[in-house]
């Protein structure tokens, strides 16, 4: 039996197919972002990459938190 994969990450088949770039780089560019918070990077990624709102929150809440477990 498989574990279905839930929260932010269950968006990650469905944007990489979309936007044709791997959840590896999307993370590598939130992380030069000079923005540091949730809703400024998920208005950076709409604006300056066209992502839809809900795909820009996924990768920017699952970046975020694996970050503050560093």
């Amino acid at each position: 039996m498989t574990d279905t994969v839930k929260g932010p990450a269950s968006y990650f088949p469905s944007i990489e197919k979309k936007y044709g770039r791997p959840i590896t780089e999307w993370k590598e560019i939130i992380r030069s972002s000079p923005l540091a918070r949730h809703m400024e990077l998920v208005s950076w990624l709409k604006t300056e990459h066209g992502l839809g709102h809900g795909h820009a929150n996924a990768l920017v809440a699952h970046t975020l938190a694996e970050d503050s477990q560093k």
